[in-house]
């Protein structure tokens, strides 16, 4: 039977609804499947960066632990500013039942080192927490100023800990440059403007204001720092107070530190809580993901050479 126009159009509207039925519905398949592996890769990255094991264990009680490394200045390795926010997120977090500050510092700044020790104190009494200190390889000057409004402070027994003093140091090239043949050209509105010149000659009376007015007052105000902090647990030795170094044990018995100990022991043995979450700078989820991302990576690149070449792993 032969059929009609329309009803050939009929039939080809019908296989043109259909073909478009089935591509819409492979479409949603296709993103469906890109959705889940996007939400797959996500939690995987998410998993191994620890963000789901810190979300989790917020919920129970932990130690806040918060680490500080290198010298002590505005905008350097330890600022004033972002070391004080970590702390008071440490501080504050309702779970945490005490923080535990490992630091590892040369020193620096003595401004930036006053504010963190009074940014301790303040919130010792403003959260009703201890504070545990742990100090790594070195923690002298302005790190012990910090450390001292501790509650209680550990080391290793070789850390290096002390240098309770002020410095301020210069050179002087007055007998170079007259050698030399060089004149020095120095114009100042202001008597003592030049006073730390290093090509012109020293004046006594300025190299005195230096000392009882700068350094003198400085020392005095971390000493007094030290002893509020200390308290009772410092020893009466001679050169406490003189800038010298000491090791941990050594530290111990002059009543610098507390013990040798480190973080691990003191979140169980002394907190009596094993579980820790680590306070720092806050990342982003894309650079958690990239950060996770690639440590995966180097430990597949890893593994693939110890299977290779499991006698070069050990050497």
């Amino acid at each position: 039977m032969k059929r009609t126009a329309d009803e050939q159009l009929a039939d080809i509207a019908q296989e043109f609804v259909r073909q478009n039925k089935s591509k819409r519905r492979w479409r949603i398949i296709f993103s469906l499947l890109f959705v889940g592996y996007f939400y797959f890769v996500s939690y995987i990255g998410v998993s191994g960066s620890g963000i789901l094991e810190t979300v989790l264990k917020k919920e129970s009680p932990f130690v806040a632990e918060v680490v500080l490394s290198g010298t002590i200045q505005s905008s350097g390795s330890i600022d004033a500013d972002e070391a004080i926010e970590l702390l008071h997120s440490a501080f504050e977090s309702e779970n945490a039942k005490a923080v535990i500050l490992r630091i590892n510092s040369p020193g620096g700044s003595p401004v930036q080192s006053s504010r963190i020790y009074k940014a301790i104190v303040r919130f010792k009494k403003q959260f009703d927490k201890k504070i545990y200190v742990v100090i790594e390889d070195i923690c002298a000057s302005g790190c012990y100023y910090i450390v001292s409004a501790a509650d209680e402070i550990y080391a290793d027994e070789s850390s290096i800990i002390g240098s309770i003093g002020v410095v301020m140091s210069s050179f002087g090239a007055v007998d170079a440059i007259k050698k030399l043949g060089i004149k020095r050209r120095l114009y100042t509105a202001g008597k003592y403007k030049g006073l730390l010149d290093s090509f012109s000659p020293e004046d006594e009376k300025t190299l005195m204001h230096i000392q009882t007015s700068i350094l003198d007052k400085s020392h005095q105000n971390f000493i007094n720092a030290v002893k509020a902090g200390r308290g009772n647990k410092l020893s009466k030795h001679k050169d406490l107070f003189t800038g010298l170094i000491w090791l941990g044990q050594e530290s111990n018995k002059l009543g610098l530190i507390d013990g040798i100990a480190d973080a691990n022991y003191i979140a169980k043995h002394i907190i009596g809580i094993d579980s820790r979450i680590l306070f720092e700078k806050e990342k982003t989820l894309l650079e958690q993901l990239t950060e996770a991302s690639a440590k995966d990576i180097v430990l597949a690149i890893n593994d693939r050479l110890i299977s290779q070449n499991p006698i070069g792993s050990l050497q």
